[in-house]
C-alpha cells in the first residue's frame, strides 16, 4: 500500500485533469495501483486490474466539501476542492490496494480516513516547508544566506522546495510499484486524449496519443511551489517587519505557522491559474504556462501498455454512464460493473 507522501502526490497529480471543451463531459483522473480512478459529476468509477487477470469497476460517490454556492466561486474553491480531492484520491488508492489483496473489504471508517489525511499532510509539512526552512537556516550559518527577513533566506528556501520536489518524484520513480502507478497515470493521460479528439475511443487509438496533457495536476503542484516562492518572499518580510517576537525560535516558529496559513491562498491561485491556462488557446502564453507541467509529467508518467490502457477505457466509460451516448467507447470485460458503493 502507497505510504502517505505518495498518496497525496499521487492525489494532487489528479486534482485538476479536467476538460474544458464543451464537446466533452467534464471528467478528473487519477492513477491508482493497478487502477485509475476517473471523475464525472457526482461520482468516480475506479477500474483495477485484479491479479487474476479481469478488471473490477466500482462506483463511488464523491465527497465534496463545494456543496455551498459561496465555495464555488473563483479564488474561494482552489483550497476546499484541494481538500476534496485528497480525501477521494485516498479512498481510492486504499480501495485499489484491497483489491490487489483480495482482503476481506472493511470500510474505513471517518477517523480512520481522517487520520490518513492528517499523516499524509505532515508528511508534506514536514518534505515541502519545514525541511526547506532548515536547510536555509544552514545556509545562514554558513554565511552563504541572510536572515528570514531577507530576500536571500527565502530564494534558498524556493532553491531546496524544487530539489525536494524533483528529488522526491526520482526516487519514488525507482520503486517497481510507483513505476506502474506511473503507466497507468500515462494510460489516464492517453485515454482522455484519446476521448478530446472524437471517434472510437479503444486501446489503439489511446495508444496513438501523447502520455503527456496538458490539464494535468503535475501543474497544479507546479504553480503550488512557484507562487509559494513568490509568495513567502514577500509575505514573511512584511510579517516581521510588523510584528517580531523575541527570540530567534519564537520567529522561526512564526514564520513556519504563516507560511502554512498561507497554503489556503496558495491553492487558491494555483488552482485559478491551472483554470486559466486550460482555457488558452495554442499560443505563447498557452505555451509559457503548460510547458513546466508537460516537462514534468516526463517523470510523472511512463509509456502504459495495452492492458493497462483497458483498465483506463473501462474507468472512462463507466465514469461517464449514459453521456457515452453516441461515442464508441469500447472496452474489455469486466467482472464488476456499475456496482455503486457508499
Amino acid at each position: 500500500m502507497h505510504k502517505p507522501a505518495s498518496q497525496i502526490l499521487s492525489a494532487l497529480r489528479g486534482a485538476s485533469l479536467l476538460l474544458f471543451r464543451s464537446a466533452c463531459p467534464v471528467v478528473g483522473g487519477q492513477a491508482v495501483m493497478e487502477g485509475i480512478m476517473m471523475r464525472h459529476g457526482g461520482g468516480y468509477a475506479l477500474a483495477t486490474r485484479h491479479p487474476e487477470g479481469e478488471i473490477v469497476v466500482e462506483r463511488f460517490p464523491w465527497f465534496s466539501l463545494t456543496g455551498h454556492p459561496l465555495l464555488k466561486k473563483p479564488f474561494l474553491r482552489g483550497f476546499p476542492v484541494l481538500l476534496e480531492t485528497l480525501v477521494n484520491g485516498i479512498k481510492a488508492l486504499n480501495r485499489s490496494a484491497i483489491v490487489q489483496t483480495d482482503a476481506e473489504e472493511a470500510p474505513a471508517s471517518g477517523w480512520q480516513l481522517m487520520l490518513t489525511l492528517l499523516l499524509a499532510l505532515f508528511m508534506a509539512v514536514l518534505l515541502f516547508v519545514a525541511a526547506p526552512h532548515g536547510l536555509s537556516l544552514l545556509m545562514q550559518w554558513l554565511g552563504v544566506g541572510g536572515g528570514v527577513e531577507g530576500l536571500t533566506f527565502h530564494l534558498w528556501d524556493g532553491f531546496y522546495k524544487c530539489c525536494i520536489f524533483m528529488g522526491y518524484i526520482w526516487a519514488i520513480s525507482l520503486v517497481p510499484d510507483i513505476r506502474r502507478v506511473f503507466q497507468y497515470h500515462g494510460a489516464e493521460h492517453k485515454t482522455i486524449h484519446a476521448f478530446e479528439a472524437g471517434g472510437i475511443v479503444d486501446v489503439a487509438a489511446a495508444a496513438g496519443m501523447s502520455r503527456l496533457h496538458p490539464r494535468c495536476g503535475t501543474t497544479f503542484l507546479l504553480f503550488v511551489i512557484c507562487i509559494s516562492i513568490i509568495l513567502h518572499a514577500v509575505l514573511v518580510p512584511a510579517l516581521l517587519y510588523v510584528y517580531t517576537p523575541q527570540g530567534s525560535i519564537a520567529k522561526h516558529a512564526l514564520t513556519i505557522a504563516f507560511k502554512l496559513l498561507l497554503v489556503i491562498p496558495i491553492s487558491a491561485l494555483a488552482y485559478e491559474l491551472i483554470r486559466h491556462a486550460a482555457r488558452l488557446s495554442d499560443g505563447f502564453w498557452a505555451s509559457v504556462l503548460r510547458t513546466p507541467g508537460l516537462v514534468l509529467q516526463r517523470l510523472t508518467t511512463a509509456e502504459p501498455d495495452a492492458a493497462q490502457l483497458e483498465v483506463a477505457l473501462a474507468a472512462l466509460r463507466e465514469a461517464l454512464g449514459e453521456e457515452t451516448a453516441g461515442r464508441d467507447i469500447r472496452t474489455a470485460e469486466y467482472i464488476v460493473a456499475s456496482v455503486e458503493r457508499p
